[in-house]
């Protein structure tokens, strides 16, 4: 809830540049001794958190959720932004001319002659200009960050590798792969195989999401949800009964499962 001090009109709070003043005092030498304190290393772990919040609300499908969230979001990169125009390093207006050129330059099927029929052909040409600002001799996979969650990170690489015809021709020789993996997780005869072509197998499902044009991150997250929504329809159903869910066959689990399927958890 935003505090509305008598010193911001209604019309004010909904500007751009209260915002950023806003930010400007909470770092200031009379402002919140915590956001005074942020330095970039010490934010990176609120802004991984307030970008999953993001997703969740888009996955729940909550405006007003998604609404809150991107304010959030949007404070962390005002602080970044802030801390680096006190220490010299660049200004907001950086920022924003830097985006604004880079999303004219890669869009010249808008912006300029070039012609882009389909949502395909205007990813083709985005991903060669972007190559093409690259130095010399970097690798196309270089700028994927590392820190991105594995099953992302895997989707990123197989979509960059992709861009340059580094592909499989059809989903069923990718599915046909995954079969291979199995197999050869089947045979393997040590633990270090056995993490090897379990990699393998995951890195496998990743392309097969991204072939059939699935988010594999959200994916993954929305199946958790299920299962958190089924198991806790299992738990608070033995609750009403005065059973303990331990105490049950793996007969009595499943069946109590397939019940929660049934009621939409």
């Amino acid at each position: 809830m935003v505090n509305k001090k008598a010193e911001f009109s209604e019309k004010e709070l909904g500007q751009f540049h209260t915002f950023k003043s806003i930010v400007e005092k909470l770092r200031g030498p009379d402002g919140c001794p915590w956001d005074r304190k942020q330095t970039h290393d010490s934010l990176k772990q609120y802004l991984v958190e307030e970008c999953y919040e993001v997703l969740e609300t888009i996955e729940e499908n909550t405006p007003s959720m998604l609404r809150e969230e991107l304010g959030d979001l949007w404070l962390q990169i005002m602080l970044h932004t802030q801390i680096a125009e006190e220490c010299g390093e660049f200004t907001f207006e950086d920022v924003i001319r830097q985006i604004n050129g880079k999303l004219i330059h890669r869009h010249p099927h808008v912006f300029g002659k070039a012609r882009a029929v389909d949502a395909c052909e205007a990813s083709l040409n985005w991903q060669e200009l972007k190559g093409q600002e690259k130095p010399e001799n970097q690798s196309l996979l270089s700028g994927v960050p590392k820190s991105l969650p594995a099953l992302a990170y895997s989707q990123s690489i197989q979509r960059r590798a992709a861009s340059v015809g580094f592909d499989w021709d059809k989903l069923g020789d990718v599915i046909d792969k995954l079969s291979e993996e199995v197999e050869e997780l089947r045979m393997a005869d040590n633990q270090e195989k056995k993490v090897e072509e379990f990699g393998d197998i995951l890195f496998t499902l990743a392309n097969i999401a991204r072939h059939m044009d699935i988010e594999l991150e959200s994916a993954l997250r929305k199946a958790n949800t299920r299962f958190s929504k089924r198991f806790n329809y299992m738990e608070e159903t033995c609750r009403q009964k005065g059973v303990e869910l331990r105490s049950l066959s793996l007969t009595e689990m499943d069946a109590l499962w397939d019940e929660a399927k049934t009621v939409g958890r």
